[in-house]
């Protein structure tokens, strides 16, 4: 992240950035480890903290050894990083770029749990001089990788400054400096297509709203109820400054390369374009210098919400995610920056962004599991419920529908193919996301207005409880034995109970590579309360809702 980089102010300047790795079933948010202090704890006690906090995915700047050995055997997810000063060398040198990969990455992989590699950071800010490097660089890094069959787990990418884009309001317009668009982005958009690598931005809401108080407010930047936005041309409506500004990158994108800019690797199972690009965010944060902790609050753990609740909302319930840009759902996954305050930081800014302090205690209360939405007043009575005014029509439903999964309710459950999609009506599936969104702000009554679409019953309606409804984890055998071994390997070292498969047990036949690792998976997958990421195995695992036939052993579940 660049100390003083320049914001782009168009009503809606931002710098935030977002990862996503194919194979998550749904969204993360994960952190910025840096280091750039004299006074933080050691690795091993930040893994403790890690751990306690439910954090799964940490971004770092560097590929420091003491850091990557902290988290192995963990299951933290970890992108490490090729700094901007290695980054000639990577882009001339095939051969330097292969030393460093199994240096800083094969050496550790899988025991840590590598998933992505940054090249460079923010490169068109920090270090102009090497944009004409910055691909070739990437696509060194990329075969270093595929040299040593690691390309399918581990991606290669870059995170991006906001300032890349020339134009960012309204959306639709969205455009990147006329210096990089055909000569830079072009070729990267084309090498992530390729690879099935994320588009990685950086974006910075905060930033916005002081640059421009008078036209952005305190609830449009951090994720709490007001009356939204209007993009003048498309006439879509957003309700908060992230998702207008990860709309814009959509475009930008779009405009050097024409395709499906996708937040869900669930698109393309829907009926998406092979060359999709995902679109992930590596940092972004809020820094309370100027900012009262309680925004920085609000925002952090909107965020949180509402990554979490919209992703695995986006594959249906957002408007042009198939063939067109304009998703409005921001990204699959979010680093939030920074873990922790680092004091030798340039500025004060700089210094204030950490969710902890260097003695661990937290700067703010922040909820990794579930985030939050704002705080709602005189709720109803316990035994409530939001349902569906069916009489508002199909549009207004809709509408509801999309603001409800995309302000923090898990509409997950009524995706194609999972456990509440039947029955497939409006009415069934905006009644499920609108009571989720009433539920989890405490049943306040204005939680279950959308605009007259619905209304507080106290009798329990016909509403599908996913948590009744048996799910099973089972392998994909198109990411190869080796990926399945290694996830194999990890289910059955961190509690699955794996003494069924050994030979002579009773589901060691059939012996191959798919049925055992299936039944891993599955175990670890029931032990750990069927929840989403104990499903991942770094993209070897999916989610079943029909009870799987390996041979005559039968998968157990815990509904």
């Amino acid at each position: 992240m660049a100390a003083h980089a320049p914001l782009l102010v168009v009503l809606l300047g931002l710098t935030l950035p977002l990862l996503f790795f194919p194979g998550a079933e749904a969204g993360e948010v994960g952190v910025c480890w840096g280091t750039v202090a004299d006074n933080l704890p050691s690795p091993a006690a930040v893994v403790q903290l890690l751990k306690r906090q439910s954090i799964t995915m940490v971004r770092i700047y560097d590929t420091d050894r003491g850091v990557i050995r902290a988290l192995a055997n963990t299951g933290i997810k970890l992108m490490v990083s090729l700094p901007n000063e290695q980054l000639a060398s990577a882009a001339s040198s095939p051969p330097f770029a292969r030393q460093w990969v199994q240096d800083n990455v094969a050496a550790f992989y899988p025991t840590t749990r590598i998933n992505g590699v940054a090249v460079g950071n923010e490169v068109f800010d920090m270090a102009k001089g090497l944009t004409q490097q910055l691909v070739p660089a990437m696509r060194n890094v990329q075969a270093a990788l595929a040299g040593l069959g690691l390309d399918g787990a581990i991606k290669v990418s870059t995170p991006v400054a906001f300032t890349a884009l020339k134009k960012s309001w309204p959306p639709s317009e969205g455009a990147f400096q006329d210096d990089i668009a055909q000569s830079v982005m072009r070729p990267m958009v084309a090498f992530l297509r390729q690879t099935g690598s994320p588009f990685m931005i950086n974006v910075y809401p905060f930033r916005a709203y002081l640059d421009d108080p008078q036209h952005i407010s305190v609830a449009y930047w951090t994720f709490q109820p007001n009356d939204g936005v209007v993009d003048p041309d498309t006439g879509r409506r957003y309700y908060n400054l992230y998702d207008a500004q990860m709309d814009a990158v959509r475009y930008a994108i779009r405009s050097v390369s024409p395709g499906s800019v996708r937040a869900s690797v669930t698109t393309q199972d829907a009926g998406g374009n092979d060359d999709d690009i995902l679109l992930t965010s590596s940092e972004i944060g809020c820094s309370d210098w100027k900012i009262p902790k309680k925004h920085c609050k609000n925002f952090a753990n909107g965020l949180i919400a509402h990554t979490l609740g919209a992703s695995s909302a986006r594959a249906k319930h957002t408007s042009g995610l198939l063939d067109s840009v304009g998703a409005g759902a921001g990204a699959t996954s979010a680093y939030i920056f920074a873990l922790f305050n680092e004091d030798k930081k340039s500025d004060d800014s700089e210094r204030n962004f950490g969710l902890f302090y260097p003695d661990m205690q937290p700067v703010y209360d922040v909820d990794f599991v579930h985030g939050s939405g704002p705080v709602t007043p005189a709720p109803a009575p316990a035994s409530s419920w939001c349902v569906a005014n069916a009489g508002v029509g199909d549009a207004r439903m809709q509408a509801a529908l999309d603001y409800a999964c995309g302000h923090g309710a898990d509409c997950g459950a009524i995706q194609p193919g999972a456990r509440c999609f039947s029955p497939d009506t409006k009415v069934a599936h905006a009644t499920y996301a609108m009571n989720d969104y009433y539920q989890r702000h405490g049943r306040a009554s204005q939680a279950c207005d959308f605009n007259g679409a619905g209304s507080i019953v106290y009798q329990q309606p016909s509403i599908c409880d996913p948590s009744q409804a048996a799910s099973w984890c089972v392998a994909r055998a198109e990411v190869g034995d080796a990926r399945l071994q290694a996830a194999l390997d990890w289910a059955c070292g961190h509690g699955a109970d794996c003494s069924a498969i050994q030979r002579g047990g009773r589901c060691f036949d059939p012996d191959t590579k798919v049925a055992h690792a299936s039944y891993a998976f599955n175990d670890y997958y029931q032990r750990n309360g069927r929840a989403s990421s104990a499903c991942d195995f770094a993209g070897a695992g999916s989610i079943v809702y029909q009870a799987p036939k390996i041979g005559n052993c039968q998968l157990r579940s815990k509904a």
